[in-house]
């Protein structure tokens, strides 16, 4: 499981969130990106892009954070992958919640975009132990 961590799949609908954190995670985090803006679209482009992580937006319409994650596991070629949440809510009994759908652990928004690759790296780290 010492896999590095170098593909990331993030799914966040609010587009000016979603460029900053590619931007960020790309250029401080040296990480490949890939972004949708839907649980629909993660779909989509989870089998193409087949990511190391997912970096989910808890809050989306249709479907959510959670509901993308249960539906990516659903998919035989992404079933094991971890995920991490993004929540600007974020409550101690929604953060174990969430830690309850099989996630590594929750990044609460605003984040800092020069501490998100950071963020995200330590979280992948501590997955093991």
């Amino acid at each position: 499981m010492s896999a590095s961590l170098q593909r990331i799949l993030y799914v966040e609908d609010e587009v000016d969130i979603r460029t900053v954190a590619k931007l960020a995670l790309e250029a401080v985090g040296g990480f490949a990106v890939e972004v949708a803006s839907s649980g629909d679209e993660a779909l989509l482009r989870v089998r193409e892009f087949v990511p190391d992580l997912l970096l989910l937006d808890v809050m989306m319409p249709g479907m959510d954070g959670p509901a993308t994650l249960r539906a990516v596991r659903a998919l035989s070629e992404t079933e094991a992958v971890p995920a991490i949440f993004m929540t600007a809510r974020a409550l101690p009994g929604e953060i174990a919640a969430l830690k309850a759908e099989g996630a590594l652990g929750v990044i609460t928004k605003p984040f800092d975009p020069m501490a998100l690759a950071d963020q995200v790296r330590a979280l992948w780290e501590a997955r093991d132990g």
